[in-house]
């Protein structure tokens, strides 16, 4: 049975359902499976429902029974390891890679190839089907470091790490423009946008969400900015950058049409991530080299007129 504990932090408003809470802002389990996988809970100790109110500086402590296994197809899709063991992997994600499957996308994904993977080195968990194991996600889009589990153990470990913010995340992009500080924050809450369900906004409500940054060089019109999220919402840096009135190259849903490279594909790149391994007492940084598309694009920038 995994555990989970976290000091509440990131209530926008004063209180918030703990249900809502887990499924929302932690996005450990969505509202069917905490009652599907019979969620047991304490708030500053003591066992509540899970209507219960909550509130920043609450601790909480959750517990539920493991996943029953995924129907995933396994496909042999070559994959850039970074690191392997029996509990946890850490992938170099291809540009164009969804991480698990859904509506549309039910092959070709990460977790396809992760579940002929574990069956290609003979894992006996992988008869009973594959676990869910994915930490977090990045965009189809963006590239670069993530890490997944092959175990719930492992899961909610490694889980616990990025709701309790003790994962450093850096990242790359290139955006139009130069922005006038050369680093700062970018401080907002981010909510789903009314005007269109596949976007996301800054807003005055919603998901706390802090970005820090820093510009690494700058061109004519363009800039390399080196990220560090704090908080992991949805389409964050894509949102944030948008925000700082810089949106990223290529990003056809926050972006803009660049007549510089008007057939980019998103130029955000996941540089590297730092995280404590299931079984290990230090941390451990995990780098991905920078994409083909960030070097010619480089290039294409330092020789223009």
């Amino acid at each position: 049975m995994p555990l989970f504990t976290q000091t509440v932090s990131g209530v926008c408003s004063n209180e918030l359902r703990l249900d809502r809470y887990i499924a929302e802002n932690l996005g450990l389990l969505s509202r069917s499976q905490i009652k599907a996988r019979q969620l047991t809970a304490l708030v500053n100790g003591k066992e509540v429902k899970i209507s219960r109110l909550i509130k920043d500086g609450d601790v909480i402590e959750l517990s539920w029974n493991e996943a029953q296994p995924q129907h995933i197809i396994p496909e042999n899709i070559p994959l850039d390891i970074i690191f392997e063991d029996a509990a946890t992997v850490i992938i170099n994600k291809a540009q164009g890679m969804v991480v698990h499957p859904g509506a549309g996308n039910w092959r070709g994904t990460l977790a396809n190839a992760l579940y002929y993977r574990r069956l290609e080195q003979g894992d006996p968990c992988c008869g009973e089907g594959l676990r869910p194991g994915i930490v977090h996600r990045l965009d189809k889009e963006t590239s670069g470091v993530m890490v997944a589990a092959y175990n719930d153990e492992a899961l909610a470990y490694l889980a616990g790490q990025f709701k309790s913010r003790k994962v450093r995340k850096i990242y790359l992009a290139i955006v139009g423009g130069i922005p006038r500080e050369s680093r700062g924050r970018i401080e907002t809450c981010i909510a789903r946008d009314p005007r269109d369900r596949k976007r996301f906004t800054a807003s005055t409500k919603g998901k706390y969400a802090l970005t820090l940054y820093r510009v690494i060089k700058t061109w004519k019109n363009h800039s390399l900015i080196m990220l560090r999220p704090k908080t992991g919402r949805t389409h964050q840096i894509r949102v944030h950058l948008r925000y700082l009135g810089h949106p990223i190259v290529g990003d056809s849903l926050y972006g803009f049409t660049d007549t510089a490279f008007p057939d980019a594909r998103l130029m955000l790149h996941s540089k590297s991530l730092t995280i404590t391994l299931p079984g290990e007492q230090q941390a451990r940084k995990f780098k991905a080299v920078l994409p083909k598309r960030f070097i010619r694009m480089i290039h294409c920038l330092n020789t223009e007129g």
